[in-house]
């Protein structure tokens, strides 16, 4: 049923085809259910440059990209994500109908408390929806939450293996020049630790679909002072690639 809105972006259509669907494009099914989605390029070029990972396939399209497979862990997938919902969570969706039903996200954000430190990780357990991409997957709210199963999972996990993590809900937005202070004060008030640009999208795609999503977020840059600060955020390497290695870990439990 479409329910009609005044804006369009709260306007929501529950039905479960389109015109254009994600099948359309998944002709060739990958023979494993399990993917990691990183937004560290670095990592991957030290997986390739080490042998741990070998290009699969690359995915067509106007922008082509590579999917990658561990060396050791063949039943583990592996791509670069793509900035901002459309992009990221667009592809997920794709991903899904090739096969993928268990996925971990791992990528840096801005966080907007000063006590957050660079390499801090967090699991994200929801995100509030500034963005437009979630709102055509999943009816109009100011948060969509990540599934409690897959969250409960990744936390005894880390509790296991005594890593260090806090957790919470992100700031999805669209627009990265337009962290105002005013709407940095309102999403701390709404609980949001860290601002992104992917997870209300692709939390929304996991739900709408029905399969099992997660993702770690380390702190970036801070956005909670009177000037931005980027940290060197981008630069820790050893964080970034022990993500990668913890959602390997991560993925076939969730």
């Amino acid at each position: 049923m479409f329910y009609q809105n005044a804006f369009p972006v709260l306007e929501f259509d529950d039905s479960p085809t389109a015109k254009l669907n994600p099948a359309n494009f998944a002709h060739d099914q990958f023979d494993t259910d399990q993917m990691i989605i990183t937004f560290f390029p670095d990592v991957v070029n030290r997986l390739i440059a080490g042998g741990q990972i070998t290009e699969e396939r690359v995915i067509p399209g106007e922008n082509p990209f590579p999917v990658y497979r561990f060396a050791g862990q063949p039943d583990v997938l592996l791509t670069l994500g793509q900035v901002g919902c459309p992009a990221c969570a667009g592809n997920l969706d794709l991903f899904h109908a090739l096969g993928i039903t268990k996925v971990m996200f791992c990528g840096g954000g801005g966080v907007l408390y000063p006590d957050i430190e660079v390499g801090q990780v967090m699991v994200v357990e929801g995100a509030i929806r500034d963005e437009g991409f979630s709102y055509k997957y999943i009816a109009p709210s100011r948060v969509i939450n990540a599934d409690p199963q897959v969250v409960n999972t990744i936390k005894q996990h880390l509790d296991e293996k005594k890593i260090p993590y806090f957790s919470g809900i992100t700031w999805t937005t669209d627009a990265i020049f337009r962290e105002t202070p005013d709407r940095i004060a309102r999403r701390k008030e709404e609980g949001a630790k860290i601002v992104e640009m992917e997870q209300a999208g692709c939390i929304a795609v996991a739900q709408f679909r029905g399969f099992a999503y997660g993702a770690l977020i380390y702190g970036g840059d801070d956005l909670s002072g009177d000037e931005w600060s980027s940290r060197g955020w981008n630069t820790r390497e050893g964080v970034r690639y022990d993500l990668v290695m913890l959602c390997r870990q991560l993925v076939g439990m969730i």
